[in-house]
């Protein structure tokens, strides 16, 4: 059953409890014993611009347009239905959920136009309104264990298996690399080409994410040895998800004998004569850069136009396709386990190893003798 098709479902589901919740009541909560307003503002404020901006830094930048997007929903919804967004209630909430739910997706989306939105849209959302109410010192509706209840029940009716992208394997990048270098053939294209054969390559051979893609700057890169050595190059990371602090991590990229990133973003920056500023830079009709650095919407497009040119379903590939595709083509090759999470920095062996159970499903199948 479609999400869209259980609004009226869930909201009776739920009707018994949330329905209870008075608008014009004033919600207490149990502290210490007592009991006190939940609608209470304490009088604790940035006492500077300084302060404000430390606390402002306690998310990560993405998190916070995350975040802003999803307020930015929720405030929507409360002008449309005439309800100030600070004094919303469970009810409200629960009511907003199953309205963003029955959503279809916006028709620019890169996967599932038309579809509802996914569940961890719905709880960036409620994470959004836990901030707000908590940067104020007010006690959050979204907290309200009907919310729960109904996010549960939502997840449970979208019927919607967690999407897993597919990995972009070794031999499939030598062939995207094969329809760049075409591509940089014709007239007017051989810049793109460049750039996009450069920014695939150096993604999946530091197994990157997309946004350490797109951060990687000029004096991010170090080549060592001249430019025919195979020495190859360090890229330092300054930022990434299990690196919040930025406190920044090396990888080693060899330069390699068949996929050749090193040689690549050489060659890439050298068409391109950046010294300065983002490694991957947009670019105007022509050829002409822009100066400002790709976003990570851009590395999945790149990504699912490159798969679709060959033969693959661009549905079933993202950014994280280059990273998935390092970790499956290392474990298909062999490469020990330590030494792979050299390169992803995962701090756990658990994703790591479930890409390497992908890559190895075939190969001493327990029903080989038999089957």
């Amino acid at each position: 059953m479609g999400v869209w098709r259980a609004g009226a479902r869930v909201q009776g589901h739920l009707g018994g409890t949330v329905a209870a919740t008075d608008r014009r009541e004033s919600s207490t909560v149990e502290e210490g014993g007592g009991t006190a307003r939940a609608d209470r503002a304490y009088s604790a404020k940035p006492s500077s611009p300084l302060v404000s901006d430390v606390l402002r830094r306690s998310l990560a930048e993405n998190t916070r347009i995350a975040y802003r997007a999803g307020w930015k929903r929720f405030a929507g919804y409360c002008r449309a239905t005439d309800t100030e967004p600070m004094d919303a209630t469970p009810a409200d909430v629960v009511d907003f959920l199953v309205r963003l739910a029955s959503t279809p997706r916006s028709p620019r989306a890169t996967t599932k136009r038309g579809e509802p939105l996914a569940p961890g849209t719905l709880r960036i959302c409620l994470a959004a309104i836990n901030r707000q109410f908590s940067d104020r010192d007010r006690v959050s509706p979204a907290r309200h264990p009907d919310v729960a209840a109904a996010l549960q029940a939502l997840g449970r009716l979208s019927n919607m298996r967690r999407r897993q992208v597919k990995a972009l394997r070794d031999h499939e990048i030598v062939k995207i690399l094969g329809y760049c270098d075409e591509r940089a053939t014709r007239k007017g294209h051989r810049l793109i080409a460049c750039r996009d054969a450069a920014l695939l390559v150096v993604g999946f051979a530091g197994a990157l994410r997309r946004s350490e893609i797109c951060g990687l700057r000029f004096g991010d890169v170090e080549f060592l040895g001249e430019r025919k050595s195979r020495n190859g190059m360090f890229l330092d990371i300054r930022r990434s998800k299990t690196d919040p602090y930025g406190r920044g991590e090396r990888i080693a990229i060899p330069n390699g004998a068949t996929i050749r990133p090193v040689k690549r973003l050489r060659d890439w920056l050298a068409l391109s004569r950046i010294e300065r500023g983002p490694v991957f830079q947009t670019m105007r009709r022509g050829g002409h850069l822009q100066g400002r650095a790709l976003g990570p919407s851009d590395v999945a497009r790149l990504v699912k136009q490159y798969a679709g040119a060959i033969g693959l379903d661009p549905a079933e590939y993202s950014g994280h396709s280059l990273r998935a595709g390092f970790v499956t083509s290392a474990a298909a090759h062999h490469a020990r386990l330590d030494k792979i999470m050299e390169v992803t920095r995962h701090k756990s062996t658990d994703m790591v190893l479930r890409y390497i159970r992908q890559a190895d499903a075939f190969e001493d199948h327990a029903g080989d003798g038999f089957l």
